[in-house]
C-alpha cells in the first residue's frame, strides 16, 4: 500500500474548476457585469489581500472570524485575505474615490476565501459579483439595487427568481422603544431568529403582542404589509415599514415577474446592515443566490446599499450554455485557414502530428466539426 499523498486532494471547501465549469462560470460573470454596466455601474478590482486594519473596518467588522490572516514579510504588518468584497469597495469609495460625484455606482467580481463554510454553502472559496450604490440613503436607492439584482439574475436565465426583504434593524428599534433591558432584548432576538412564538409569549405584555405580530407578518409581500399595518408599532418602526412598502411597490413595478416576500424580523447574516436588506432565491437552487442591503461605508459612515451574488450557487441554478462550434484542423492545415475560421467565430483545434483517422481524432478531442476540403463538416447530425 502506497503512502504517497493524493495530489488531487484539496482542503475541505476548495475545488478545481475544470474546463467546462470554468467556462460556464466565466460566461456568467461576463453577462452579469454587462447587465449592471448598462445601469451605470463601473467596475473596480481591489486586491485579494490587504492590511487587516483596513479590511476589517466598518462593514468588514463582522467578517473577522471568517478571515484568513497572514504576516506581510515586507511591511511586517498583519494582512487579511478578503472574505467579502463589499468592505473593499467601501474603502475605495472613502479614499481613492472620495471626491467622485455621489451617488457613486461601483461594480466588482472576484474570488473570496473564508475560514469555514456552512451547511448551505460548504465552499470556502467562491466568486462574488456585485454592486455598491454609495452616497444616498433614499428609498429609490434600495429599490434600484434590488430590482437590478433581480434583473441580472433573470437575464442570465435563473428560473423563477424571488426576493425576501427584511428589516434587521426593526427588532432593536422596537425593543428600545418598549424600554426592554438588554437581557430581555437578547432573548427576544433569539426567539425571533428561531421563529419561536412560544418564547415570545413568555415575554408578556406589550412586547409579546408587538413582537409576536412581527413574527406573524412574514410571507408574500401584499399579505405581510397588511399584517404589519395591524401591529401597534412605535413611531420609528412605523416609518421603517412605510419605507419598506414604498420599496416593494417600486421593485414590483420595475420587475413585475419577480416574486417578493417579506420577513421583517430576519437578522441572520445581516449583522452589519443598518436598514432594509434582502436575499435572492431561484427555483430548485440550493441556498440563496445572493444578498444585499443597506450599510454604512468607510470610517465616515457614508450611507450605502448594494448586493453580492454568489457565483457557485448561480452556476448550479442555471443551465449550461451549449458548447460552441469547435472544428478540428488536421495536421498541415494552412495557418490562414484557421485564422479565417476564427474570424467567423469558430473555435479551432489544430492537429500537432499526422493522423490516419482524422474523424476519430476530432471526436477524441471533443470537436463538433472536422475540416474537410477547406470547410467545417459536422461530425454529428445535431451540430449542423
Amino acid at each position: 500500500m502506497s503512502d504517497a499523498p493524493n495530489k488531487a486532494l484539496l482542503p475541505d471547501g476548495l475545488r478545481d474548476a475544470l474546463p467546462h465549469d470554468a467556462a460556464h462560470e466565466a460566461a456568467i460573470i461576463e453577462r452579469l457585469l454587462h447587465v449592471v454596466s448598462t445601469h451605470g455601474y463601473e467596475r473596480v478590482d481591489p486586491p485579494l489581500v490587504e492590511f487587516e486594519d483596513s479590511l476589517l473596518e466598518g462593514a468588514g467588522k463582522g467578517l473577522a472570524l471568517a478571515t484568513f490572516r497572514l504576516m506581510d514579510p515586507v511591511s511586517q504588518r498583519m494582512m487579511g485575505v478578503r472574505a467579502d468584497i463589499t468592505p473593499q469597495v467601501a474603502r475605495i469609495a472613502a479614499t481613492r474615490l472620495s471626491k467622485a460625484p455621489r451617488p457613486l455606482r461601483l461594480a466588482y467580481a472576484g474570488p473570496v476565501l473564508r475560514v469555514r463554510g456552512d451547511q448551505l454553502r460548504p465552499e470556502r472559496q467562491f466568486h462574488e459579483v456585485g454592486v455598491e450604490l454609495i452616497g444616498t440613503d433614499r428609498a429609490e436607492a434600495d429599490s434600484e439595487v434590488i430590482a437590478l439584482a433581480a434583473e441580472a439574475l433573470i437575464a442570465i436565465g435563473a428560473p423563477d427568481v424571488s426576493v425576501d426583504i427584511n428589516l434587521p434593524t426593526l427588532t432593536p428599534t422596537v425593543c428600545e422603544a418598549l424600554g426592554l433591558d438588554e437581557s430581555t432584548s437578547d432573548a427576544a432576538r433569539v426567539a425571533l431568529d428561531r421563529k419561536d412564538a412560544a418564547a415570545l409569549r413568555e415575554l408578556g405584555g406589550k412586547a409579546s403582542k408587538i413582537l409576536g405580530g412581527l413574527l406573524d407578518a412574514a410571507g408574500p409581500a401584499e399579505c405581510a404589509l397588511s399584517a404589519l399595518k395591524s401591529v401597534d408599532l412605535p413611531l420609528q418602526a412605523r416609518d421603517d415599514c412605510c419605507r419598506l412598502e414604498e420599496v416593494v411597490q417600486r421593485v414590483g413595478a420595475a420587475v413585475p415577474e419577480l416574486v417578493i416576500t417579506i420577513d421583517p424580523v430576519e437578522n441572520r447574516g445581516f449583522e452589519y446592515h443598518t436598514g432594509l436588506s434582502f436575499t435572492l432565491f431561484a427555483k430548485s437552487a440550493r441556498g440563496s443566490l445572493g444578498r444585499g442591503g443597506r450599510y454604512l461605508a468607510g470610517s465616515a459612515g457614508e450611507p450605502a446599499t448594494g448586493f453580492t451574488l454568489f457565483l457557485d450557487s448561480i452556476a448550479r441554478a442555471i443551465p449550461t450554455a451549449k458548447a460552441g462550434r469547435k472544428v478540428y484542423l488536421p495536421f498541415g492545415t494552412a495557418v490562414e485557414v484557421g485564422r479565417a475560421l476564427r474570424a467567423e467565430n469558430w473555435k479551432t483545434v489544430t492537429g500537432l502530428e499526422p493522423d490516419s483517422e482524422p474523424v476519430g481524432e476530432a471526436e477524441r478531442l471533443e470537436c463538433s466539426h472536422l475540416l474537410v476540403d477547406g470547410r467545417p463538416v459536422a461530425l454529428f447530425q445535431d451540430n449542423d
